[in-house]
C-alpha cells in the first residue's frame, strides 16, 4: 500500500502550479497579445491568492489539523475562481444581442471608478469578457482555467478530507 504525498509537497504542487499559470497568463499578455478582461485579472488574482496560501502553508508545514484548514483556504479560492470561469464561459455563450456592453481597459476604469463599481465590474463581467481570444483542444481559455480550479478544489478537498494516522 503507497501512503499519501506529505502535505508541504502537495502545497508545494499548488504553489508551483499557481506561479506557472501567473508565468502562462503573462505570455498571452505580452507576448501574444491578448488583453485580459475583468474576468480573467478576477481569475488571475485568484490564482496568485492560491499561490499565496500554499507558499503560507509549505512554509508553515502544520501539523495534526493545520493542513486542514489551508485545505479548506485552497478550496474555498479555488470554487471562486471556478465560478468566475463558469460566469465568463456562459458570457462568452450569449447570443450576441445578450452580450453585456463592452467597457475601456482596467486601467481607466480603476482610475474612474468607485471601488464598489469595479468589483462589481470584475467578478461580473463585460462585453470584452465575450470575446474568444485563443483556443485549444475545442476549449477557452476560461474553459481551461475551470478545469484548473475544479483540480485545485479537489486537491484542497483531499488536504481537507484526508485521515492521518500519525503527525506528518
Amino acid at each position: 500500500m503507497t501512503t499519501p504525498p506529505r502535505s508541504r509537497l502537495i502545497f508545494l504542487f499548488v504553489l508551483a502550479a499557481s506561479a506557472a499559470l501567473m508565468a502562462f497568463s503573462f505570455y498571452f499578455q505580452f507576448a501574444l497579445e491578448l488583453e485580459p478582461c475583468p474576468l480573467c485579472i478576477s481569475q488571475r488574482i485568484v490564482i496568485t491568492g492560491l499561490g499565496i496560501v500554499a507558499l503560507v502553508a509549505a512554509l508553515h508545514n502544520p501539523v495534526n489539523s493545520g493542513y486542514r484548514r489551508y485545505g479548506f483556504f485552497l478550496a474555498l479560492f479555488s470554487l471562486t475562481g471556478a465560478l468566475l470561469a463558469v460566469r465568463q464561459i456562459w458570457i462568452q455563450n450569449l447570443p450576441p444581442e445578450s452580450v453585456p456592453a463592452c467597457m475601456p481597459g482596467i486601467e481607466y476604469l480603476v482610475d474612474i471608478l468607485p471601488v464598489t463599481d469595479l468589483l462589481r465590474i470584475m467578478l461580473t463581467g463585460t462585453g470584452d469578457c465575450a470575446e474568444v481570444q485563443w483556443v485549444f483542444l475545442g476549449l477557452t481559455i476560461p474553459g481551461w482555467t475551470l478545469i484548473i480550479f475544479v483540480g485545485f478544489i479537489l486537491v484542497g478537498l483531499f488536504e481537507c478530507l484526508r485521515k492521518r494516522s500519525c503527525i506528518v
